[in-house]
């Protein structure tokens, strides 16, 4: 006599329940996963006097200058401290190149590049709300109709992929939360050929009157940034306190 292979309706509710509770369980711990893949890249740290805590490949990020000092990146003397000029002048812009300053800040070097771009565009990134709004009256008071100001992210200058010849970070790199997943957001935003730069005080040169975490290194600057798809093509020195390192996309 054949067994009968029908479940009565109670046991298949409760099958059904537990391949539900099961399925559920599974996708909701996909978001941990990958939140804990973001976080394990970092580490932490007593914090330094003027740091977050927070280390990334052996450095530790400084803490973000505050809209409350514009003054200081509008200061008389920056030419002559930094050579603003000649820094923008080795940059070879085309007239049609597309640039992004990423932490603008007040737009120091965004409203110099405009002019040199004139059938191009100079997109001014910053997370401030309070620099957002400078760089907006800025720009109208200025009437540069090729300077866009975009509010970025922590992680992202939301900037459309495949689409800008060069980004540039004058003395922006060190003080980013997130710095993996900046790098990686404009990785994607920097056509085949385009090139990202970094200005940086430099943290070899003890003369250079800037606090510790507010430099950096070549060799820290080029094992971040190779980790994350970029290769050093230019390196110079000749700012009088910072470098002036010009990095490529990585060719797989």
């Amino acid at each position: 006599m054949k067994r009968n292979t029908f479940l009565p309706p109670y046991l298949v509710l409760l099958l059904l329940w537990g391949t539900l509770l099961l399925f559920a369980g599974a996708c909701d711990s996909q978001p941990v996963k990958s939140q804990q893949a973001t976080t394990s890249v970092y580490a932490t740290k007593t914090p330094h006097p003027d740091g977050t805590g927070k280390v990334y490949l052996g450095r530790e990020i400084a803490h973000v200058m505050s809209a409350a000092g514009g003054e200081w990146l509008e200061r008389d003397t920056r030419q002559e401290e930094e050579n603003v000029n000649l820094a923008i002048q080795k940059l070879n812009l085309q007239p049609n190149s597309v640039v992004a300053d990423v932490g603008a800040g007040t737009g120091y070097y965004t409203f110099r590049l405009a002019p040199l771009v004139p059938h191009g565009k100079v997109y001014a990134v910053e997370v401030q709300d309070a620099f957002v709004s400078a760089l907006e009256a800025r720009k109208k008071e200025l009437g540069l109709s090729n300077v866009t100001v975009v509010k970025g992210s922590a992680q992202s200058p939301n900037l459309p992929e495949n689409s800008l010849d060069l980004a540039i970070m004058v003395d922006v790199y060190h003080e980013l939360a997130y710095p993996r997943e900046m790098l990686q957001a404009l990785h994607r935003a920097l056509k085949p050929t385009g090139q990202l730069l970094l200005l940086e005080y430099r943290a070899e040169d003890p003369n250079v009157p800037i606090k510790e975490l507010h430099k950096m290194s070549v060799a820290q600057a080029n094992k971040e940034l190779a980790a994350n798809g970029f290769t050093l093509v230019k390196r110079e020195d000749f700012l009088p306190m910072q470098h002036f390192l010009l990095y490529g996309k990585r060719q797989e």
